[in-house]
């Protein structure tokens, strides 16, 4: 049984392995990104509260993941969506098993060069924290969509250095860090799924896939 210390110390793991990520990523991103895998096949393979279910962990060897791809990554502003904090926000409202309907706000967007646009959303409810998911159409990536950015949990690639008080906010976007919501491998899981928004109409065969990329 996972309990709640389980939870907790799975939550403390991810930060530290996203602080170390963000430090080796200023020099290196492909040694980060290298780093990130092992260390989320680790986490998935041994840890408690894994979302890989008991009976397939024996098996589990690791998670499919595309070789680094550094024209895949991005330092872009978050354009600010105009009705945000207004009766006539965009909202995405999750069900959940265990904590009710969790609710989201469309904050912004992100345009990435070549790529398209993805959608950036707050979550309006305890704790906070920015969540940017992404779905693409490559046959071999989950097909509800992977996460980029679940501040709330940790998984955060950092802002650039123009992040200040009279300047544009800008966030690391690198696609090579998306990762499988824990749906993927436990069906008992209720995850928020990409929505159309976050939706790029082009392959991803870069970070974590469901099965190898042709």
């Amino acid at each position: 049984m996972i309990s709640e210390l389980h939870v907790v110390d799975w939550r403390r793991r991810v930060q530290r392995l996203y602080a170390h990520v963000r430090d080796v990523a200023v020099e290196d991103p492909a040694a980060a990104h290298e780093y990130w895998v092992a260390s989320r096949d680790d986490l998935l393979a041994e840890h408690p509260a894994s979302p890989v279910l008991p009976e397939d962990r024996p098996a589990f060897t690791g998670v499919p993941v595309g070789p680094y791809d550094a024209s895949l990554r991005f330092e872009v502003p978050l354009v600010p969506d105009p009705a945000r904090g207004t009766p006539d926000a965009a909202r995405l409202d999750v069900p959940t098993g265990t904590d009710g309907v969790v609710p989201f706000e469309r904050v912004g967007r992100l345009d990435l060069p070549g790529l398209g646009a993805l959608d950036v959303w707050a979550l309006r409810s305890y704790g906070g924290g920015l969540f940017v998911p992404v779905k693409d159409r490559s046959p071999a990536t989950y097909g509800g969509g992977r996460y980029l950015l679940d501040t709330i949990k940790g998984a955060d690639l950092g802002s650039g250095p123009s992040l200040l008080p009279d300047g544009d906010a800008t966030l690391v976007v690198d696609l090579n860090f998306a990762y499988n919501p824990s749906c993927a491998y436990d069906p008992a899981w209720a995850c928020p799924l990409a929505p159309p928004g976050n939706t790029l109409a082009v392959e991803l065969t870069c970070g974590e896939l469901v099965r190898a990329a042709a």
